[in-house]
């Protein structure tokens, strides 16, 4: 299997940053890490290996990120405000550096965002903001309320990066056209205590007239073992 390392210095974010390339050929697949997790955190917990053979194959193309959530959304100190703007130099940085170096190695058109837990936030949140840039969406076990992360302060800012918030409140236009496009799965246990989440944002999708795959597990599934089996399942389109 073809594994590169690669590092630069993000004029987006002004620090270095890393990720890992898994495969050849095939739809490239933007993975975000857990939170605070590392850019190398899909390959150790065995996520790379359970897709070996759709990699080997040349079906698909990983590109495992860093995250900055010690920077953003997990920055206790700084205002809820400033925790926002960080998240938006990751997202251009997202936009600006990683897909151009993706679309430098792979001409596939077909873009998948996928995370696990707040993993699965991130990749949730980037393609409902940028549907034009993303074909499918795998997210696992995610929390979709983002005033999770900022208090009693709730800005326009907050709106616009709480998909709890902005899919209920979308009107007729572009944006809301482009996310009817988007193919979006969703699968968590009903356990999980982020379920209620799932389950709102569903039904603001439903109520917009978006579809999307709504797959509950049974239990709580919040683990890399239920994960490795939810991305066999769903790699390749809803089931």
């Amino acid at each position: 299997m073809h594994r590169a390392y690669h590092r630069w210095n993000s004029p987006s974010l002004g620090r270095p940053m890393e990720l890992l390339v898994f495969g050849h050929a095939g739809a490239p697949v933007l993975v975000f890490p857990t939170s605070r997790g590392r850019f190398y955190e899909y390959e150790d917990r065995g996520m790379v290996g359970t897709l070996w053979n759709q990699i080997q194959q040349g079906w698909i193309q990983l590109y495992c990120v860093d995250s900055i959530d010690d920077e953003s959304w997990y920055c206790d100190w700084a205002h809820p405000s400033g925790r926002i703007q960080r998240h938006d130099q990751y997202e251009q940085y997202l936009l600006d550096e990683v897909l151009p170096f993706i679309a430098s190695k792979n001409s596939n058109p077909f873009l998948m965002a996928h995370g696990c837990s707040f993993g699965a936030s991130i990749a949730m949140l980037f393609a409902l903001r940028h549907p034009t840039r993303v074909r499918r969406v795998l997210a696992f076990s995610g929390y979709y309320d983002m005033r999770h992360f900022t208090g009693d302060y709730h800005g326009e800012d907050v709106y616009f990066h709480n998909p709890l918030e902005f899919v209920p409140g979308l009107q007729p236009g572009q944006l809301l056209e482009d996310l009817r496009r988007l193919e979006i799965i969703i699968a968590i246990g009903r356990d999980d205590d982020a379920a209620w989440t799932n389950s709102q944002l569903s039904d603001a999708l439903w109520n917009k007239g978006i579809w999307h795959a709504m797959r509950w597990w049974d239990g709580w599934a919040h683990d890399w073992p239920y994960w490795q089996q939810m991305i066999q399942l769903y790699i390749s389109g809803p089931k």
